[in-house]
């Protein structure tokens, strides 16, 4: 089997020859980038700076020769500009707090502010601050993102109409199309996530969005309404230019959950969020061969109903930290419904301060809960984290490598 077919086997709930494999496929699923600098010469490969090409969460870009190295089976197909539109070109030396040398994109320029590092939109001076990273610190927040704002008015919705039936600019369907061509050829399973054009309605930030989703009912239907006709649009032209040289549609990027509960309530996610599901994944399913792939960090046992209902495909990245989210039972009830991607291994714990025979026992565990009768892509708990000791990493692949073949001993 090449990594195409053992992908579409194992969405498919058929056993392929060995588990699948995601490292670096979405920008939910990478690893940052000095964990990547780190891994690399640990594991035999050539040491050289890692391109960040997604500053907001610090990622670095896992190449070909680790792909093969480690037995990668997916690729991202990603628009060009990603966080604080930043295009991922031209890139230049720089280097993290840690003295880690990196590649950023040739647009990245932030602001020295004493105990931050703020990052303009596009990197420049004259648009209004868009990130920080803290001194020392490992991301850029996104500013003003967790703030409540007690006076938040939310935009008349024929100014909404006008955002959410916008269609996708033919630059960004271009290189969509060139990208998904040119990784045709490697046998991979190409993953295209287009994470700002799709998704669900929302506006203000996520405090504002909670209290209009509790408040507002009828604002935030219409909201939905407008959302879900825009997105049959985008999608008719992104099946126009891309075709059948994707294999997986990453539907969105939206947290429902936290580590302890969801962010909202079943019956309110029943109420808006199970119609647009419903339409977008219908689309999909309708008029093109690809699969349907959603992220959504946390505790979100009780949206998986929903989410097979609306014919959802592949659920990431399955915190099995969360409450709710034991991997033995979401293996026993949903496990014949939906193809869990993610759940390897946690990234909050065991991964980064474990020990490699922690993480190697861990990762074995999980194979054997999630792998029987396909339905499991194999991916650490979202991204891996910046301080992952190497030896850790090199034993999650060899756990991954030694025990992820079929038929799985269990």
């Amino acid at each position: 089997m090449n990594s195409r077919e053992r992908v579409i086997a194992a969405i498919e709930h058929r056993e392929p020859d060995r588990v699948p494999m995601d490292l670096g496929g979405s920008i939910m699923s990478g690893i940052m980038a000095q964990a990547l600098a780190r891994v690399r010469p640990y594991l035999g490969l050539a040491a050289r700076p890692p391109r960040v090409y997604e500053v907001y969460q610090m990622l670095g870009e896992v190449e070909p020769d680790m792909v093969e190295r480690v037995g990668i089976d997916v690729l991202p197909v990603e628009p060009e500009a990603l966080f604080f539109g930043l295009k991922r070109r031209d890139y230049k030396a720089w280097r993290l707090f840690d003295g880690t040398p990196v590649r950023v994109p040739g647009q990245f320029a932030v602001e020295d502010a004493g105990d931050a590092l703020i990052l303009h939109e596009e990197g420049d001076p004259g648009k209004p601050p868009a990130g920080r990273m803290p001194k020392n610190g490992y991301y850029f927040d996104q500013i003003g993102d967790q703030e409540l704002h007690t006076d938040f008015t939310p935009p008349p919705l024929d100014e909404m109409e006008a955002a959410y039936l916008r269609p996708i600019a033919t630059q960004k369907l271009e290189y969509l199309a060139c990208e998904a061509e040119r990784l045709r050829s490697t046998g991979k399973a190409l993953l295209l996530g287009d994470w700002f054009d799709f998704g669900p309605a929302g506006v203000g930030n996520t405090p504002d969005w909670l209290c209009l989703l509790a408040g507002e009912p009828e604002y935030v239907e219409s909201l939905f309404a407008l959302k879900a006709e825009g997105d049959l649009t985008r999608l008719a032209q992104l099946q126009a230019y891309v075709g059948d040289n994707i294999d997986i549609f990453g539907v969105d990027g939206a947290d429902y959950g936290t580590q302890r509960a969801e962010m909202f309530s079943p019956d309110t996610f029943e109420q808006f969020y199970l119609p647009y599901y419903r339409t977008v994944i219908g689309w999909v399913r309708a008029n093109t061969h690809w699969k349907t792939w959603k992220h959504t960090c946390g505790a979100a046992r009780r949206f998986i109903p929903f989410f097979i209902d609306a014919g959802l495909d592949c659920l990431n990245p399955v915190q099995c930290s969360a409450a709710g989210m034991d991997p033995i039972g979401l293996k026993h009830d949903f496990g014949r419904y939906i193809t869990f991607w993610g759940g390897g291994v946690d990234t909050q714990h065991t991964l980064p301060f474990g020990t490699p025979d922690e993480v190697y026992e861990e990762v074995e565990a999980r194979i054997r809960i999630f792998a029987p009768g396909g339905g499991f892509v194999f991916n650490p708990i979202h991204n891996i984290q910046a301080k992952t000791p190497s030896a850790n990493l090199d034993a999650l692949f060899r756990a991954v490598r030694d025990h992820g073949r079929y038929p799985i001993v269990l």
